[in-house]
């Protein structure tokens, strides 16, 4: 156990505690690991985009779809492996940080977390 724990990730409160493996703060609840609390980095880092296994992503890549996601009005959804060109970062509403063109769906936002770099 370290003398001084971190501050809560999302409140910044300086009560938090650990309960097992995890670190938690017991004015907004929130729950998270040590070691997340060091990936995060430098505040500079915070802004960095990454995909589901952890590559960084940059406005122009091409990046693959890794699970079949529905879409609102289509008979069939964008299916697992479907290669998406020219993204572009975005502050998108709801995790949806990737605006992009999707072939045969038109343009749509995806969020980072179902895609990986090609």
């Amino acid at each position: 156990m370290t003398d001084t724990l971190p501050p809560c990730p999302e409140c910044s409160s300086a009560y938090t505690y650990e309960m097992g493996a995890l670190l938690i703060c017991p004015e907004c609840g929130h729950e998270w690991s040590p070691a997340s609390s060091e990936a995060e980095g430098t505040p500079a880092e915070a802004g960095v985009i990454r995909d589901a296994v952890g590559n960084v992503l940059a406005d122009g890549d091409t990046v693959t779809v890794i699970k079949t996601l529905k879409v609102k009005g289509s008979p069939s959804g964008i299916k697992a492996g479907t290669k998406v060109r020219n993204i572009r970062l975005v502050d998108g509403v709801d995790g949806h940080d990737i605006d992009c063109k999707v072939e045969g769906f038109g343009p749509m936002q995806l969020k980072s977390s179902v895609v990986k770099k090609a």
